[in-house]
């Protein structure tokens, strides 16, 4: 007897923590969000955009092809710091006041960020560099919300070399350091070197400490104005003279030859607003071309900052304890700055700080590749991002996976890691329960066992998935669905076809929105 609790004792000693349990020492978390970028406009998605930091993540980590995002810049913000769908945050649709409690246009008391958390019931340091945009209230700001360190930018978009106003309604781009406003000037570093370089240093100001860490970088990049240093253009210009149709089937190809999407899955048609290559002139195609060779740019310097990052912590050696996630907030957006009368119209050297532009719907139409619609829309064009996972010894490197995940996933994704349980009380204030479930069971291997059914609205485009179906309508128009299993394109309408289905997930779709607060977009737009 004694010499088997002997063995037993010896197995009990010797057996490492097991994935997915809290181990003794708590690990880093890093989660690096970019802004407007398309599904396809990574390397390891099928860009011919050079994302090497990017990609090695990938190669040595997972990526998972069926993630979602909210569809937009603040609701995206909200359900990835929360967990809650952005209505059940107070984010329902921007920052402006909507006249509901679901609508009020920032965090709400009845939420709690991924850094409150961390910091007050696990003792981690918490970060945040970069694009904040979930309120202007300063209970809502990041310095409230748990982080320890920020610099942060409150709006939803800003010049890459300065803090200029974008719109001439008189609104100011504002700039935080901690609890102060500070101003960009025309000499400030490019943006997305500043927000990587205030994560760096905020690294290394607490390398000697032996709390884990938290820390969200989020990127501005890129989002419009498209605006990028010269030597980075350079590398792209005259690469896009090939143009979007034979860019879009290049992307798609790669797709298909990476295990990124299925082969069944068709190349959604060219949006109808953008024209066929072919028929521009010279000069068109040269304009074009740059337009996606500073969108291009910008990518590529987002990538080289990851890298940056990613040197720091392994110059540290904090890399073989600390998981990386990667997403962007929506798909790649249609905004045509141009024709915006209520944005400073300035037409200076492309890409320059004296240039106010964007990539339009043809280019858009390629970083959304292989889906249809854009940003703010709730077809896969608009919600669908990459997610890759890169955590040392943990998850088994270069894997796929495509089970459904979603932002709302990466609150109680880190609560497990961190070994905290999401409490129903938090400083007082009672806690709406988590709309979000762990992905650990995904980073393992396993079967997922997380949400099956997912919901989106915004503006008053609505989707439900569920399983393979989704009900997808944009605002006013009639439901639409998609098996998408067979069709994740959303090039076969079902809805006629399969009628009973179709009310059946509009039930359940319309449940949901009352659950969550959701109001007839028609009756507040104007508000």
């Amino acid at each position: 007897m004694i010499k088997y609790i002997g063995y037993l004792l010896v197995v009990i000693f010797c057996t490492g923590p097991v994935f997915g349990q809290a181990p003794k020492q708590k690990p880093n978390i890093v989660i690096i969000l970019a802004d407007d970028m398309g599904f396809s406009d990574i390397g390891c998605f099928g860009s011919e955009i050079s994302t090497p930091n990017i990609d090695r993540l990938a190669r040595e980590g997972l990526k998972m092809t069926q993630f979602y995002n909210a569809g937009r810049c603040c609701p995206s913000r909200a359900a990835l710091l929360t967990g809650l769908y952005p209505h059940q945050a107070g984010v329902g649709d921007m920052v402006k006041y909507k006249g509901s409690p679901a609508y009020q246009g920032y965090l709400n008391e009845h939420s709690a960020t991924i850094a409150e958390l961390l910091k007050n019931e696990a003792g981690y340091n918490t970060i945040v560099s970069g694009k904040w945009h979930v309120g202007l209230q300063q209970s809502a700001l990041a310095y409230n919300r748990g982080f320890d360190q920020s610099f942060t930018m409150l709006n939803n978009g800003s010049s890459y070399f300065n803090s200029a106003p974008l719109y001439n309604d008189g609104s100011k781009i504002t700039f935080m350091l901690n609890d102060k406003e500070i101003t960009r000037s025309d000499t400030s570093k490019y943006l997305t070197q500043a927000i990587t370089d205030f994560a760096v240093k905020s690294l290394e100001e607490i390398k000697d400490q032996q709390k884990p860490f938290f820390m969200y970088v989020a990127y501005n990049a890129p989002h419009w104005p498209i605006q990028a240093v010269p030597q980075d253009i350079a590398k792209f210009k005259g690469q896009y003279l090939k143009g979007w149709d034979v860019l879009r089937k290049q992307r798609y190809e790669k797709q298909v030859a990476h295990g990124i999407i299925k082969k069944q899955w068709t190349l959604s048609p060219r949006d109808k607003h953008a024209p066929t290559w072919d028929s521009l002139s010279p000069e068109e195609k040269d304009k074009w071309d740059t337009r996606m060779a500073i969108y291009a740019a910008m990518v590529y310097r987002m990538d080289a900052c990851i890298g940056e990052i990613m040197a720091k912590l392994k110059q540290l050696g904090k890399d073989k304890n600390t998981i990386v996630l990667f997403a962007s907030d929506n798909g790649g957006s249609a905004d045509e700055v141009k024709s915006l009368s209520t944005v400073i119209q300035k037409n200076g050297t492309p890409g320059s700080v004296n240039s106010i532009d964007s990539y339009e719907i043809p280019w858009a139409n390629l970083s959304n590749t292989p889906f249809k619609l854009f940003k703010r829309n709730t077809h896969e064009g608009g919600i669908a991002t990459p997610l890759i996972a890169w955590y040392p010894g943990h998850i088994k490197a270069g894997t796929t996976n495509s089970s459904t995940g979603h932002l709302i996933d990466l609150m109680p994704t880190c609560l497990e890691l961190a070994g905290v349980t999401y409490p129903a009380l938090f400083k007082n204030r009672r806690l709406t329960t988590l709309a979000g479930t762990s992905l650990l069971n995904v980073f393992k291997g396993k079967a997922a066992s997380g949400n099956e059914t997912l919901f989106w609205e915004h503006e008053g485009s609505r989707a439900i998935r569920k399983g393979q179906w989704k009900l997808v309508a944009e605002p006013k128009q009639r439901w639409e669905l998609y098996d998408l299993e067979a069709d994740r394109s959303e090039t076969k309408d079902l809805a006629t076809k399969y009628r009973a289905k179709v009310i059946k997930l509009e039930k359940e779709y319309l449940a949901w929105a009352n659950k969550v607060g959701v109001v007839d977009w028609e009756t507040i737009k104007n508000l």
